[in-house]
């Protein structure tokens, strides 16, 4: 539990009615590639503390860089589905700072000359609004170790008894995506960094290049917010013309939400302090889950600390046009167009559609679809039980179903059962149970439970007549017209016979010799 003291906020809707926002948001990618960046040594997440290093990853003297091959290629298809320019020709440039978790001293980036520069991203906000976010550069570069710090309640160096440091991560390869600043979203700024963030992350999915897994730090967002005077309309040219504000950089959030809460928290704090006279520090500020807010981290260099310089043990990388443009060819349809196709092959309405969406749950569907479910089923099932679980546990539905080997084919085998006639739906939740327990496929579950619907006409005609023969008040209603209360019979009849018959069936009978 974090012991951060929360400064004091303005209320947001003031905030907004004074204060004009605007944001530049900066996303670190971690690429799944075999290797790191420079060396030869596998990138596993979750290995054993400093199992996967090497004289290159740890700086030590004489160890040469070799550059991945597959991360350029992987640089180019990103900045290529940014709409980005791809550069003929650029090179790495040493950041110079020293951190525990840094074995160089200097961390390998690209400075003036990144691989992919001036593109754009449109993102579709909850209502439809599209907003465009100006994309400055995607460069490349290699990913620290980890600091451990040990003893403190809170897992900061603040308080802890000592740290160690993991350097497995150090030189995993990382595309960093620079906004250009976002002006005009107004009092929706905290929703447009959400929904840019999540486009980015489907993006990338699609993509191949990263599993985005944020509460892995594999993908992670710093939040760059400032204030200036609102003095006029969020887009009018008085407005447009106003200097910008001093801002803050909200350092590595692991979440959509937490982006979202972060943005609109440095918006509240930064009003406040404008209010009181004050000015804003530019600085790095740490973003608490726990409590919804950022406290002080240290004052934000500017680029000429870093004391770039051009990095002379790796030569300059210069794609060819031929290069590129077979690597435009492997790029997948846009997320967003894929979507809308979606929407219309499996005739969802919006909500439906965006239900879907919310839960992560389009692939696990689509390959249901394909696997042979009907799209409604298909939604029905993954957005019920598993979806349930899933948020219960906090875990994404993907994570959660891989986690119990919960598939498509899976739950499209479900869908055949009920479809066939063996399983009505009240069955098939009782499967689902058994295959999210473990007890095997959908098939061999409903044999080991015994679970299939009676066949027999001749029984269920039985248990109709007993049913009928022990209501006669709901029986004389439906002899009058009120065909509702056949359902109170349909359930009684589901009762006597265990919940193995078919209540549509069921329902075909009690009509027929009750109505004319």
């Amino acid at each position: 539990m974090s012991t951060a003291t929360a400064d004091a906020v303005m209320d947001y809707d003031e905030a907004m009615g004074r204060f004009d926002p605007v944001m530049g948001l900066e996303v670190h990618v971690e690429l799944h590639t075999a290797t790191k960046m420079f060396c030869g040594c596998p990138t596993e997440f979750g290995a054993e503390p400093n199992s996967q290093v090497c004289p290159v990853c740890l700086g030590l003297p004489g160890a040469l860089p070799v550059v991945n091959e597959k991360a350029v290629e992987s640089a180019i298809r990103i900045g290529l589905a940014l709409n980005c320019e791809i550069a003929e020709w650029c090179r790495f440039a040493r950041k110079n700072y020293f951190y525990p978790d840094m074995p160089k001293n200097f961390q390998t980036s690209q400075y003036d000359e990144p691989i992919a520069y001036e593109g754009h991203l449109d993102v579709e906000l909850e209502d439809g609004t599209v907003y465009r976010v100006e994309i400055e550069r995607a460069h490349m570069e290699e990913d620290t170790g980890k600091s451990l710090h040990i003893g403190g309640a809170t897992g900061r160096i603040h308080g802890a008894d000592h740290s160690l440091v993991d350097y497995n991560r150090a030189g995993i390869p990382l595309i960093e995506i620079v906004t250009k600043p976002m002006v005009g979203a107004g009092e929706r700024a905290p929703e447009v960094a959400r929904a840019y963030v999540s486009a980015l992350r489907d993006l990338l999915r699609a993509l191949d290049v990263s599993d985005v897994k944020m509460e892995q730090g594999s993908m992670r967002c710093d939040a760059n917010v400032s204030l200036r005077p609102r003095v006029g309309a969020p887009l009018d040219e008085a407005q447009l013309a106003v200097p910008l504000g001093t801002r803050t950089e909200t350092k590595n959030v692991n979440s959509l939400r937490s982006v979202e809460r972060a943005v609109r928290y440095e918006i509240s704090r930064h009003a406040a302090i404008l209010d009181g006279g004050g000015s804003i520090l530019q600085e790095t500020r740490h973003w608490h889950e726990d409590t919804g807010i950022t406290t002080s981290g240290r004052v934000k260099s500017d680029a000429e600390d870093y004391r770039y310089f051009p990095e002379p043990d790796l030569v300059p990388v210069a794609p060819s046009r031929e290069t590129v443009e077979a690597l435009r060819g492997t790029l997948p349809e846009p997320p967003g167009l894929r979507r809308k196709r979606l929407q219309s092959d499996w005739a969802y309405s919006d909500l439906e559609m965006r239900d879907v969406v919310n839960a992560g749950a389009v692939e696990l569907i689509s390959e249901t679809v394909a696997a042979g479910a009907s799209p409604a089923a298909a939604r029905k099932w993954w957005l019920g039980e598993p979806s349930r679980r899933a948020n219960a546990e906090g875990q994404d539905i993907v994570t959660y179903a891989a986690g119990l080997g919960l598939t498509p084919a899976h739950v499209a085998e479900l869908d055949g059962l009920v479809t066939a006639g063996r399983l009505n739906d009240s069955m098939a939740r009782q499967v689902l149970d058994g295959v999210l327990a473990g007890e095997g496929t959908p098939t061999a579950v409903a044999d080991a439970r015994g679970l299939e619907l009676v066949q027999d006409d001749g029984a269920l005609e039985a248990a109709v007549d007993e049913v009928i023969a022990a209501n006669p008040d709901v029986a004389a209603k439906i002899r009058d017209g009120k065909v509702a209360a056949a359902g109170a019979l349909i359930g009684q009849v589901m009762k006597a016979m265990k919940g193995q018959a078919d209540a549509g069936k069921a329902r075909e009978i009690i009509l027929s010799k009750l109505t004319p």
